[in-house]
């Protein structure tokens, strides 16, 4: 009687792991996912941000380039843009 109990908890122990690896497996599958959303998210805003940046260090350079330009060539900076 008491080895049928017992095998009967050792099944019952092995069934619960399994399930529990199952859970554990299933909440890993979850975490990598929300980890990919959240790194795709993150890139996209770092992109974003990156052309902004590159937008503005391009205008600053029009600018200085302009104003050399202008001071080279005795002229305002406007008509120096325009050229």
């Amino acid at each position: 009687m008491r080895k049928i109990a017992l095998v009967a908890a050792a099944s019952a122990a092995a069934l619960t792991l399994a399930a529990c690896s199952e859970a554990t497996e299933d909440s890993a599958e979850v975490t990598t996912e929300s980890a990919v959303a959240d790194t795709e998210t993150n890139m996209d805003a770092m992109g974003t941000e990156m052309e902004a940046g590159a937008e503005e260090v391009t205008a600053e350079a029009d600018a200085v380039a302009a104003e050399a330009e202008a001071e080279l060539q005795d002229e305002t900076v406007t008509e120096a843009q325009v050229d």
